[in-house]
């Protein structure tokens, strides 16, 4: 699962969050889709974590590194 793209973790995602909002999943099927869930999230997390320190150096025009700080 941890080789997926971003796209198709948040696919699958999607995929479940659908399954279990229309409720006609049994209990034990609803809970290992929502540990699925739960694994996709972390690896999109990653993903985005990765992504983000990929962008955060950010060179000017000028060659100045700027940080990037997403909780501003």
């Amino acid at each position: 699962m941890e080789n997926l793209s971003f796209e198709e973790s948040l696919e699958k995602l999607e995929e479940i969050v659908t399954k279990l909002e229309n409720g006609d999943v049994p209990l034990d099927d609803a809970i290992d889709e929502f540990n699925n869930a739960m694994q996709l999230v972390k690896i999109c997390e990653n993903k985005l974590s990765k992504a983000e320190e990929s962008i955060a150096k950010i060179v000017k025009d000028n060659g100045d590194v700027v940080e990037f700080n997403s909780t501003e």
